[in-house]
């Protein structure tokens, strides 16, 4: 049987720091990047040189790799053993969209300009629109999905609304909500240009 001591010293070289948030993220690293890999744990072990079974304990938490196995594991996955053990940045909650992205300028010519105000993810979700018509200007839609509606307020100029068979004149500070799943259009009449914000909204499956 082994000593005491040998026993104490295996026990802690399984168990030391595991939690240690840098011992946690470092055995959720190796898991995840092998699996993003679509590698077994024979892959890996045959990939850095590591056993599988120091490899198991490692993903489970609970062995903590020396430095020359953390040195192998990150070179596997031809990464840095700095970028191994550093924690990929969080993504930011908040979506923001520069007034000077074109890349949200759906549409611009001498009649209409379209800007996108939502991020494109949310296409057939929810979508927002800034939509500026010259003076006469119309933008003419065809019907969108089922249940599609569209919510619309001006902000400058004064613009008339037409949805289906219905129509209505809308002014500075003024909504409108009405059915966009059948033809729908939003036409300036005023002379100068017309700013509206648009919100289209899909039914949900």
């Amino acid at each position: 049987m082994p000593s005491s001591a040998a026993t104490r010293a295996r026990n802690s070289s399984l168990t030391e720091d595991a939690g240690d948030p840098i011992h946690r993220l470092l055995c959720g690293r190796v898991r995840d990047l092998r699996k993003k890999k679509g590698w077994t744990l024979e892959q890996l072990s045959a990939a850095c040189g590591v056993s599988r079974s120091m490899l198991s304990e490692i993903e489970r938490g609970n062995a903590n790799p020396t430095l020359a196995v953390a040195f192998r594991i990150a070179g596997a996955f031809s990464m840095s053993l700095g970028d191994l053990v550093d924690a990929p940045a969080a993504p930011s909650r908040i979506d923001v969209i520069r007034a000077d992205d074109r890349a949200y300028h759906y549409r611009s010519d001498k009649h209409v300009r379209i800007r996108t105000l939502s991020p494109l993810r949310l296409e057939k979700s929810v979508e927002y629109y800034e939509v500026t018509l010259g003076p006469g200007g119309t933008l003419a839609s065809s019907p969108h999905f089922e249940g599609a509606r569209e919510l619309l307020t001006v902000q400058q100029g004064a613009v008339r609304v037409t949805s289906g068979g219905e129509t209505s004149e809308l002014g500075r500070g003024d909504s409108a909500h009405y059915p966009a799943d059948v033809p729908h259009a939003i036409k300036n009449t005023s002379k100068v240009d017309a700013i509206v914000f648009l919100v289209v909204t899909y039914a949900r499956d």
